[in-house]
């Protein structure tokens, strides 16, 4: 009789959790009791296994998405230019120096920005499915700001902006410096890009109890309060700066190296001063 009822119960409980629906009943010593327990247990992790499933799910299918949207542009200009320069070339001796090397420049240009948005979709892509691991040290934040302002130096200087950066050797934090310096980088990228002909970007680091904070503040037309909660979105462009060159993927990189080395990243709005700046906050 007792073998009955257990069966009873367990076909009951499999039901009940094919359909959904399955409830403990009240708790005793019993194995039956214990057995519930476990089934229950059972189920809540397969419900969140499954979660975690869809969840993934969905972000590969927005990542999918992304890599289409961002990379149909400069595919479709390659080829535009690439027909406009076979156009070209076919006409022969009557054919234009200048527009075939305008052309060739533009597929060229292009190709980079490709490059460049395959580059960064791949460390994206790494840096959140976590097969892109970091190992943080303490590292001394000059050596940080030194070779990131280098890496931008000669971008700088097509626009004649003018960089300066102070530190010491005795401000230090945890990261991982050769990320760290790229998630640096791309902050710096976006100052230059975004200052004016002949304008000035400040970086200073300045030491805090549990962090160690590294400012970029540049000249440029600043950050507006509705921009500072979407420009470490990924993809996010402002409407203002729809014009200059960009795929909105590079501060979104920044802040997640830096969140993965337990720091954060911050930008100032405007309204607090003029122009922009963006901190970086480093684990002491």
């Amino acid at each position: 009789m007792f073998e009955n009822r257990t069966i009873k119960r367990l076909e009951e409980m499999l039901d009940s959790a094919l359909d959904g629906n399955f409830v403990e009943s009240a708790y005793d010593e019993s194995r039956l009791s214990r057995l519930e327990s476990k089934w229950k247990e059972f189920l809540g992790r397969s419900v969140l296994s499954n979660a975690n499933l869809e969840q993934e799910r969905q972000r590969l299918e927005k990542f999918i998405s992304d890599i289409s949207h961002q990379t149909k542009t400069p595919m479709t200009i390659i080829k535009m230019y690439s027909e406009l320069l076979r156009e070209e070339a076919s006409r022969g001796q009557d054919a234009s120096v200048e527009k075939i090397r305008g052309y060739a420049d533009e597929i060229c240009r292009q190709n980079e920005r490709l490059e460049f948005l395959i580059d960064s979709l791949t460390k994206l892509s790494r840096l959140e499915n976590g097969t892109l691991s970091l190992t943080p040290a303490e590292e001394r934040t000059d050596t940080l700001i030194e070779e990131s302002v280098a890496a931008v130096a000669s971008k700088a200087a097509v626009k004649n902006i003018e960089i300066t950066f102070r530190g010491n050797d005795e401000q230090k934090a945890v990261f991982d410096l050769k990320w760290t310096t790229e998630a640096l980088i791309n902050i710096l990228d976006n100052a230059v890009k975004y200052s004016p002909e002949g304008g000035h970007i400040e970086v200073y680091a300045e030491s805090f109890d549990m962090y160690q904070a590294i400012h970029v503040v540049d000249d440029g037309p600043g950050i507006s309060e509705e921009d500072a909660a979407k420009i470490f979105g990924r993809f996010y462009r402002s409407s203002d700066m729809a014009q200059e060159e960009g795929v909105g993927i590079g501060l979104y990189l920044s802040r997640e190296i830096v969140a993965k080395e337990d720091g954060y990243t911050k930008v100032v709005p405007n309204n607090k001063r003029k122009g922009g700046e963006l901190v970086m906050f480093l684990r002491r």
